[in-house]
């Protein structure tokens, strides 16, 4: 799954950045774009462990 999200993280990119950049701009498009990276962030980051360990703390 990993190998598949990244290169649709950089389409979207990719296709947000052209979007940005032409002169008739379709705000619905950098949007979407926006949403698919959103999305494969989430995606990735969810597999990665926390720097901290939680702790529980007691309250006396």
């Amino acid at each position: 799954m990993k190998k598949l999200v990244f290169p649709l993280m950089f389409i979207a990119i990719v296709v947000a950045f052209y979007e940005q950049t032409a002169a008739d701009k379709n705000v619905y498009v950098t949007v979407i774009a926006m949403a698919v990276f959103m999305f494969g962030m989430m995606r990735l980051s969810a597999k990665t462990p926390s720097k901290n360990p939680e702790k529980e703390e007691d309250v006396d």
